[in-house]
């Protein structure tokens, strides 16, 4: 809600708030938090059958940055691997 209402409020000022909600991910942080097979251990429960790379959640954002998005606003894009 919080997206929506804020898109509400800015867009007729041009300014365009959305939001990504990753999940999973294969990063570090799992491992520094002493636990690196985590993302792998939830495998099971995702459709997609793997977490997500970086990149992929970072591409997400990068089509929302750019033009080609131009009209989205209010949005949240799951990149779950359908979670």
């Amino acid at each position: 809600m919080l997206t929506v209402g804020l898109a509400a409020e800015v867009a007729a000022q041009g300014i365009r708030v959305n939001g990504v909600s990753p999940g999973s991910t294969n990063t570090g942080l799992h491992a520094a938090a002493g636990m690196p097979d985590r993302v792998s251990r939830l495998n099971h429960t995702i459709p997609m059958g793997r977490g997500a790379e970086p990149h992929e959640i970072a591409a997400a954002v990068s089509w929302l940055l750019s033009a080609e998005a131009g009209y989205v606003t209010g949005a949240n894009v799951p990149v779950s691997g359908g979670r």
